[in-house]
């Protein structure tokens, strides 16, 4: 992981990184919530030079308040003034459970006034999230995912037809400063986002976990084989973001005919390992589908 973090950025990077700086120059950013993705997106934000005191967090535990009061946020206890977070702020974050999302928002609803709001909940659609803030519908719905908390995140967003070019920008600003971002133009398609991306991080890390056994099944210690299956699948991960060629072509270029790479590529195709990782994230985004349509009664 270091080694990725350590990286030096490409000039895609860092153009990237100075617009969402621009884009975010003075802006009044408050956060619903102070929990590990909350945390991870206002580490984006302060590495890509928003400044601490423009950063408001607003949650009930006054170790997590103690905690981000340290680093020079300003904190709110929304048990004494729930509207605080809000009033001036150009852009809120709804950082909370989706089972405490109605409790929450209620207690401020009705002090909102133009203000974007992204909301990073899993399960909660723009409809359902409108109709907890009375009505309102400046709404961007964010997918990230943990890697976020490592300024290496992807992030699907989709936004209602009341979102400004201006705030859809904001919000790219905001959710970039952890990572990638791509927009969806179907809310729909944010299952397949969750399949994707959201919760591929453990796709990943089963891999990993996979690699690792059978690598110490065939005699190399654990920190061996961990070493050498994590700096793989980062090095692959890096080689196919870097490539014009496709993943199959990648593929196909490393696989020799009759030789080692062949062979364990037969051996995953004769597993029909490609329809298992299918069937897997059709499973993901029908339990994404599954879970709003539970919120939305």
């Amino acid at each position: 992981m270091s080694a990725l973090n350590n990286r030096e950025p490409d000039n895609k990077e860092s153009d990237t990184s100075q617009a969402s700086r621009d884009k975010l120059k003075d802006k009044k950013i408050s956060f619903i919530g102070g929990g590990n993705m909350a945390q991870a997106l206002i580490s984006g934000l302060i590495s890509c030079g928003v400044a601490p005191s423009h950063i408001r967090v607003s949650d009930p535990s006054a170790e997590i308040r103690q905690q981000l009061d340290s680093k020079g946020l300003q904190t709110i206890d929304p048990t004494a003034d729930a509207t605080a977070a809000v009033k001036d702020a150009d852009i809120i974050v709804l950082a909370v459970k989706p089972q405490v999302m109605q409790v929450v928002v209620s207690a401020f609803a009705e002090a909102l006034d133009e203000q974007l709001i992204i909301s990073v909940a899993a399960g909660l659609s723009t409809d359902i999230l409108s109709k907890m803030l009375g009505g309102y519908t400046n709404i961007v719905r964010a997918m990230p995912n943990t890697p976020a908390m490592i300024q290496m995140g992807a992030t699907g967003l989709y936004g209602t037809d009341d979102i400004t070019a201006e705030q859809k920008q904001l919000a790219t600003a905001v959710m970039q400063a952890s990572g990638l971002t791509i927009w969806v133009d179907d809310e729909a398609d944010m299952h397949a986002v969750t399949a994707v991306s959201g919760s591929a991080p453990a796709y990943m890390f089963y891999i990993i976990e996979s690699m690792v056994d059978g690598a110490t099944a065939l005699g190399l210690d654990k920190e061996q084989a961990s070493t050498l299956a994590m700096q793989t699948m980062l090095g692959a991960a890096r080689m196919a973001m870097d490539s014009e060629d496709t993943p199959s072509e990648l593929r196909r270029k490393v696989t020799s005919p009759n030789g080692t790479t062949q062979a364990a590529i037969e051996s995953m195709q004769s597993n029909d390992i490609a329809r298992q990782i299918g069937e897997a994230m059709k499973a993901c985004a029908a339990r994404s589908q599954a879970l709003s349509d539970e919120m939305s009664k």
